[in-house]
């Protein structure tokens, strides 16, 4: 299972155990069955710390990794390589004593938490947003013995997902019922569990001093602003939903020069520990609200969030970056995570053997519909325009296989369903008007992207696409505030292009904070 070199880097982490731990396999005779309990013998001759014990869990294959003599344990109804091979990892470390590396505070809140809670993740080994949750959800259980989680692989149990009509991964329930569905944090958990705490960390962050940079989004362009800001020893803050922006979407990177693939959860953690570095004050699961820009007598300026504090800095610099943008025709929302989806990498393999469509014939709509072609029975591409706007090689790619097809004028009007899950779309020729329908399992909608900057309305200057105008320094309309990334009116999307803008944004920034401290120094020394 484990080829010599992930063999020998394995067991290096296994150096770190500081408690044994016992790997309680519930196993059938199934192929899959054979391979976790290959799996599970690989890992356990690594450390002499792991043994291995015989469990009877109704749901076969899976096993638990179960601190011995104690309640700590997390569980797996998968085989966890792929992408949730990092997880595995992480739960044999965590499970074995080494620290679940999160914030004191946050750790506090978990083992504080009162009740008992029983969680499973639907997750699929090809979803890079699935391992976030799956390792949130592990830590927390961690922490707190009364707080059980399994991860399940839906292609595994596709009998459970097809009962449960899960359309979209990860999918997470608690204590039986449908609890959330897509990418959470250990914050975001917490957020639904314990509804005093977003007013409790509004109050903490009431508390916070005024920073010389407020850099609003945790994206490339965020990030690489922190750095520069940072670098220049002045008092730099991030707020953000989350780290790593659209980044963590992203399925494989390989035009980023010097790096010639990676993927971008990893390019994301890697981002996060280069920013943690330098001393940022980084502040995650708050959500913007307003900018208040500083008067023209230099008061501070304010960003308000929606958990009810206001954050105040010298500077602001925005990367709130961009969202999938939707169709807004009937359904879609009803629908979302019900067989509408924005990601083919996370939910394509939950469409194994069935009917989709792709709305969107650009570079990453005909990507799209190339990937599912080797997974479901068949993919049409409808696009509005009277042509596809991909790439010629893609065009082609997707002209040789033969379970696709492509409408062009194809304009959709509505997503079908029964009330539980979509069953089909209908869309209209823009050149005849003729109304088709389509009976369908799911629909991938990749038609770009939308800027985050509702919320900016009246504070700046935005375009008529609600992107943020800015100068070539990164300036924005207001004094003070600058802008990078894919909110702006940088016309090229790409993450090596944020960066660069960050960059520019931080620089602009510490030019502009010299500038305008000069006279007050000026005038004390006097």
């Amino acid at each position: 299972m484990l080829d010599a070199a992930l063999k020998t880097q394995l067991a290096a982490y296994l150096e770190k155990l500081q408690q044994p731990i016992e790997l309680v396999a519930s196993l059938d005779d199934s192929e899959a069955a054979r391979e976790l309990d290959e799996l599970l013998g690989e890992i356990a001759a690594l450390s002499p710390k792991i043994t291995r014990a015989r469990g009877d869990d109704s749901r076969k294959p899976s096993f638990l990794i179960r601190r011995a003599g104690s309640d700590v344990q997390v569980g797996f109804a998968a085989i966890p390589l792929g992408h949730e091979f990092t997880s595995l990892v992480l739960a044999l470390l965590q499970v074995g004593g080494h620290p679940v590396k999160i914030d004191d505070a946050l750790a506090e809140q978990v083992r504080n938490l009162p009740g008992d809670y029983a969680f499973e993740t639907y997750m699929s080994l090809h979803c890079q947003s699935c391992p976030d949750t799956v390792q949130a959800l592990n830590a927390m259980s961690v922490l707190n013995p009364r707080i059980r989680h399994v991860a399940i692989d839906g292609a595994l149990f596709q009998a459970e997902v097809e009962a449960k009509q899960i359309l979209s991964v990860p999918t997470i329930y608690m204590n039986g019922e449908e609890f959330d569905a897509g990418r959470m944090s250990i914050e975001q958990v917490l957020a639904k569990l314990d509804t005093g705490a977003a007013a409790r960390a509004a109050e903490a962050l009431k508390e916070r001093e005024p920073y010389e940079v407020l850099i609003v989004g945790g994206g490339p362009a965020g990030a690489a602003a922190a750095i520069y800001a940072a670098r220049k020893g002045i008092r730099t803050g991030l707020v953000a939903e989350r780290f790593g922006g659209q980044v963590l979407d992203t399925m494989s990177i390989e035009n980023f020069p010097s790096v010639e693939y990676t993927e971008g959860p990893k390019l994301a953690a890697s981002l996060e520990a280069h920013v943690r570095s330098y001393g940022v004050d980084i502040i995650t699961a708050q959500r913007a609200k307003a900018l208040h820009p500083a008067g023209a007598t230099g008061d501070m300026a304010g960003v308000e969030l929606e958990s009810g504090a206001t954050l105040r800095a010298r500077t602001v610099i925005l990367a709130p970056g961009a969202r999938w943008r939707q169709t807004g025709v009937p359904g879609e929302a009803d629908y979302r995570t019900k067989g509408v989806t924005y990601c083919p990498h996370c939910d394509g393999p939950l469409f194994k053997g069935k009917k989709v469509a792709v709305i969107g014939g650009g570079n990453s709509g005909i990507e799209a519909a190339i990937d599912l072609a080797g997974v479901v029975e068949h993919v049409t591409v409808l696009e509005f325009d009277g042509k596809l706007r991909a790439d010629d090689v893609l065009q082609r790619k997707l002209a040789s296989l033969p379970n696709t097809a492509v409408h062009l004028n194809a304009q959709t009007t509505e997503m079908i369903g029964d009330g539980g899950k979509l069953t089909g779309l209908r869309f209209s020729d823009r050149t005849n008007g003729q109304v088709s329908d389509l009976e369908l399992a799911g629909v991938f909608v990749q038609i770009g992207l939308l800027p985050n900057t509702e919320w900016l309305k009246g504070a700046v200057e935005l375009s008529p696409r609600g992107e943020i105008v800015i100068d070539d320094r990164g300036q924005t309309s207001a004094p003070g505030v600058f802008a990078a990334g894919d909110a702006t009116t940088e016309p090229f999307k790409q993450i090596v292009v944020a960066m660069g803008g960050g960059s520019t944004a931080a620089l602009s920034a510490f030019d502009f904070l010299i500038r305008h401290s000069a006279p007050a120094a000026e005038a004390k020394a006097a």
